[in-house]
């Protein structure tokens, strides 16, 4: 009899397994999702983005499985095969890039490069490593991860808009080399004293954005940008799925509970084919255009979509032509799955805006109302970088991240070519690395350093910065000269954990120049350099970083 209720019991928890496999992952609960999906790399036409699909794990579970850019291995034996449901393969785009490499400044003397305020790639990371897995090398932009976060950089004083602070320590992960960091403050205002906006939200509704990480979470994100408008302020909504359409007309920023009834409103589903979504998101905007405001269009989606122009020459021929007429475009993303950040980016860059993904609620309250000011008010346009090495005091130098906002040393001065743009308040970082120079070296006559008589000044390089006023479209040049007695042993706290951020980018790319750098020594350099850390995003960064640790101990233990 005993062995009898034993095989019952047996077949029951059998049968309970076909059960549970077959139910539809829409079934399960948010926290019971698992994607097994294998993530082979497809290659785009033009070889310049691949997808990847992105694995969901269930976090109450011992055993996790991951990801690298290439391949996922999903993990074996009973408990998986029986109680694991099986999803769809998602695909997401990211951009191939190559990383930076060191430059002779004999053969290369100049470094020319525009500046970025995105964030996406930091928010988009975590998205991954919450998910236990690490992100595809491509996901990770160093530059978007450092200046994801905020330096006590002064402000700005007399008619510049920004302040540049620039500083060289020894390098942390190579003790043989130096560090340059090059930072930028832009000017803060207060919120209730800015031009007033006029912004239209053009939405994504299209049925892949029936997910609570979509349309739910980007309602409850614009709600909270709602509270934070005047009355002088003005709102539109457009939308797009399988019809575009505007859901509400210009509207006062007090009239807030007609704004929130609107967004309220929104329901997802259709195809996501937005026929003129983008037109009549600038038709609004120019009707409304405030000679002295913002004028702004915010794009929010997973990333799948089609605003209504053909292809995507047109759309982002279109948006340039907007962005000269003084209408800038912001774009955020939201989801799993979907995202294409390659697109998402170029979009934003093209309409002088900036490019964020939201994960969270709290991350929506960070862009939309703590950085409010800095994603909707730009104070400088335009802003080039180009800096100008001593090969009497370096031998070699390599700029940190910013692979895909590298420019031709030519277009520094040419007012035609576009650049990144400057938010109230926005800081932004960049880093050199640098090798010094061994004084016994042949250096050959060429531009401001390349004299002999360099190799006896102090002088180690030269920041030069063009940027133009927002209604401006002449350019004004900025010098900084970096000089020697400006190199300290240990950085100051801000370069600390900058380079911190700074290594752990480069470390998930698998950067050949990485030198001696760990997760061991960039976990313990950022918990010393945290600093007040009121808002708690550099403790969740020091979080992050050691998941990644853990993670690739872990990946070293499968032999992934």
């Amino acid at each position: 009899m005993k062995k009898v209720g034993i095989l019952i019991g047996i077949l029951v928890i059998l049968t309970l397994g076909v059960v549970f496999r077959r139910i539809n992952p829409v079934q399960l609960g948010q926290s019971e999702q698992l994607d097994q999906s294998e993530s082979n790399v497809e290659l785009g036409q033009d070889q310049s983005t691949y997808s990847q699909p992105t694995v969901l794990h269930n976090r109450s579970m011992a055993k996790l499985s991951f990801t690298d850019q290439t391949n996922y291995v999903p993990a074996t034996g009973i408990l998986n095969e029986m109680a694991f449901p099986t999803f769809p393969t998602d695909s997401e785009e990211y951009q191939y890039f190559v990383n930076n490499i060191f430059h002779d400044p004999i053969n290369v003397p100049l470094s020319t490069f525009s500046i970025d305020v995105d964030t996406a790639s930091y928010s988009n990371l975590r998205r991954f490593i919450m998910n236990g897995q690490l992100p595809p090398k491509d996901a990770v932009r160093i530059e978007e991860m450092i200046n994801y976060f905020t330096y006590d950089y002064p402000q700005p004083t007399g008619d510049i808009p920004f302040s540049i602070t620039t500083e060289i320590a020894v390098c942390p992960w190579n003790s043989d080399n130096y560090l340059a960091m090059i930072g930028l403050q832009g000017e803060k205002f207060d919120l209730q004293e800015t031009p007033p906006n006029n912004l239209v939200f053009l939405l994504d509704v299209s049925g892949s954005m029936n997910s609570p990480d979509k349309l739910p979470l980007l309602k409850s994100g614009f709600k909270l940008l709602v509270q934070e408008l005047r009355e002088e302020d003005r709102v539109s909504i457009v939308v797009y799925a399988g019809a575009a359409g505007v859901v509400l007309e210009p509207t006062s920023g007090d009239n807030k509970d007609q704004i929130l009834t609107a967004l309220e409103d929104l329901q997802a589903g259709g195809s996501t084919a937005g026929g003129a979504g983008i037109q009549l998101a600038y038709d609004l905007a120019k009707e409304n255009f405030l000679e002295n405001g913002n004028n702004r269009v915010i794009l929010a989606t997973d990333g799948d979509f089609n605003v209504g122009v053909s292809d995507e020459r047109g759309l982002t021929e279109l948006i340039e032509q907007k962005r000269e007429e003084g209408i800038f475009l912001s774009v955020l993303g939201f989801g799993t799955g979907n995202i294409k950040d390659s697109k998402m980016e170029i979009l934003a860059d093209k309409g002088n805006g900036n490019y964020a993904y939201i994960d969270s609620l709290l991350e929506a309250k960070k862009v939309l109302v703590s950085e409010m000011g800095s994603t909707l008010l730009t104070i400088a346009k335009d802003v080039k970088i180009q800096v100008e090495f001593n090969p009497g005091k370096v031998k070699a130098y390599k700029l940190i991240g910013y692979e895909n906002r590298v420019m031709n040393n030519e277009d520094f001065a040419d007012d035609r070519k576009d650049a990144g743009e400057l938010g109230a308040g926005h800081t932004v970082t960049a880093f050199y690395e640098i090798i010094p120079a061994d004084l016994a070296d042949e250096r050959q006559n060429m531009l401001k350093y390349q004299e002999v008589t360099t190799k006896d000044s102090d002088e180690w390089m030269s920041v030069n910065l063009r940027y133009k006023e927002p209604g401006e479209s002449e350019s004004q040049l900025i010098t900084d000269i970096v000089i020697g007695n400006q190199i300290k042993d240990r950085g100051s706290e801000d370069f600390l954990f900058a380079s911190s951020v700074a290594e752990l980018g480069m470390l998930l790319r698998d950067e050949e120049f990485a030198g001696q750098g760990s997760y061991q020594n960039l976990i313990h350099r950022a918990k010393q350099s945290k600093g007040l850390d009121e808002e708690g995003y550099r403790a969740e960064f020091i979080k992050l970083a050691e998941m990644v640790e853990a993670l690739n101990k872990v990946q070293v233990y499968r032999g992934d």
